[in-house]
């Protein structure tokens, strides 16, 4: 019987090195940046730059276990189709959920973040729902995406360009013009807010996650896909770092960081720091930006998840047809698009950042018992790596807030429920 991970037609291999390192980048520095640390900040103060460091921590742990899984295995589903392959179908197929609904929040929190910055700049567009601004959003990012993997490599490489010139701006300004470094006290200390935000803050530093789920496109995968992880990684680690210190400098914690706040909160942080105008107007065009980044490189990693699905049939197997040309799996392109919109359709900033922070969570755990059943032949890092990013994710879990646990548990059992009548029809209707 012919192996289901790795049937024809296949897509083309066109992303490079470069491509595959602005990819990983584009896909959560601008809902990493504007929503994850100022969420962190305000949940734990000055000590988000301890919560920032166990994110990062723990992001290296399971970026590693992704490179050395996917330069193995460089096939589209990431740790979907490493679990069915080193793990059980059951963990396989929970793995691609989870990371359907992760990234799904993900992108439907930087569509909401886009809308809410629209509504905020522009007085005329508050007559509209944001839920709506939204879906539009989602939609002409769709429109580019189906355009090509080429074409939207391109485009995203000027954005993250773009993106990092206004970190580096709004970085220098902070720190220059900050009455003083962060002081840690601690009667201000709690550890359950500083994992929580630490939580929050491990989604930030998954655009790695990107090179693995899109491992098919990527050329010389066993070379390239292992450089591009730790190229995203060491890059995310450096400018987290320094944006968290010079969002703690400025003003700690943040005050009224509030559901659909975010413009509203750059325009704090960018008053406190007393930036010139043009300084100020290009931080506020990177982060909208930014979240254009975000969205558009999420639908192209969940379109690959779902098209891996889509070939084992644990999604209809009408989502695994390619585009004429080979360049896009359109039809799971167009099924993404839908779940990111009913997703923003909470019109709930914090609400689907959390959701993603518990759904990620599991999924990358999943990849780390994956790393360790690798044989010794495919490892490329000591088995302790995967074993801290394991206890890491799992240990990071029950400090999501409870609302989430509940919501995230519920969406976790509803695909183990779409996994059991996918079964069921494929008993019923085998593949002859």
């Amino acid at each position: 019987m012919p192996d289901p991970a790795e049937p024809a037609p296949q897509l083309k291999r066109v992303v490079g090195l470069p491509g595959a390192v602005t990819l990983g980048l584009g896909s959560i520095l601008g809902t990493g940046v504007f929503v994850s640390l100022l969420f962190a900040v305000n949940l734990a103060g000055e000590w988000a730059i301890l919560s920032v460091a166990i994110a990062a921590g723990l992001a290296v742990c399971n970026g590693l276990s992704s490179a050395q899984l996917a330069a193995s295995h460089p096939v589209s589903g990431g740790a979907y189709e490493y679990g069915y392959r080193f793990l059980t179908p059951v963990l396989g197929f929970n793995a691609g959920w989870m990371f359907l609904i992760a990234k799904g929040a993900s992108a439907a929190t930087a569509a909401l973040a886009f809308s809410e910055g629209i509504q905020y700049r522009i007085p005329s567009a508050r007559n509209f729902d944001n839920r709506v601004l939204a879906a539009a959003i989602i939609a002409a990012v769709t429109a580019l995406v189906l355009s090509g993997v080429r074409r939207s490599v391109r485009v995203n490489g000027v954005i993250v360009g773009l993106v990092l010139l206004a970190l580096g701006t709004f970085s220098f300004c902070a720190l220059s013009n900050a009455v003083a470094l962060p002081e840690f006290s601690s009667e201000s200390f709690s550890y359950r807010d500083v994992f929580h935000a630490a939580a929050l803050s491990f989604v930030a530093y998954t655009g790695y996650g990107r090179v693995a789920t899109m491992g098919e496109e990527i050329r010389e995968p066993a070379r390239n896909i292992p450089r591009a992880v730790i190229a995203t990684l060491v890059t995310t680690l450096v400018v987290y770092l320094i944006v968290t210190v010079a969002i703690v400098a400025l003003v700690a914690p943040i005050p009224n960081v509030q559901v659909g706040s975010v413009a509203s909160s750059l325009d704090q942080l960018l008053e406190n720091g007393q930036d010139s105008p043009v300084a100020e107007s290009m931080v506020r065009a990177g982060a909208m930006l930014a979240m254009l980044g975000v969205l558009l490189n999420l639908v192209l990693g969940l379109s690959r998840v779902a098209l891996a699905m889509a070939r084992r049939r644990d999604l209809p197997s009408w989502f695994a047809t390619l585009s004429a040309d080979g360049d896009s799996p359109h039809r799971a392109v167009l099924l993404v698009a839908v779940m990111i919109a009913l997703l923003a359709s909470s019109g709930d900033v914090y609400r689907t950042w959390s959701i993603s922070a518990f759904a990620v969570l599991i999924y990358y755990a999943t990849a780390n018992l994956c790393a360790l059943r690798q044989p010794s032949e495919e490892r490329r890092y000591p088995r302790l790596v995967s074993l801290c990013g394991l206890a890491g994710c799992l240990g990071l879990i029950p400090f999501v807030d409870k609302k989430t646990l509940v919501g995230g548990t519920v969406l976790m059992i509803a695909g183990l429920v779409v996994k059991q009548v996918g079964d069921f029809q494929k008993r019923k209707h085998p593949v002859t």
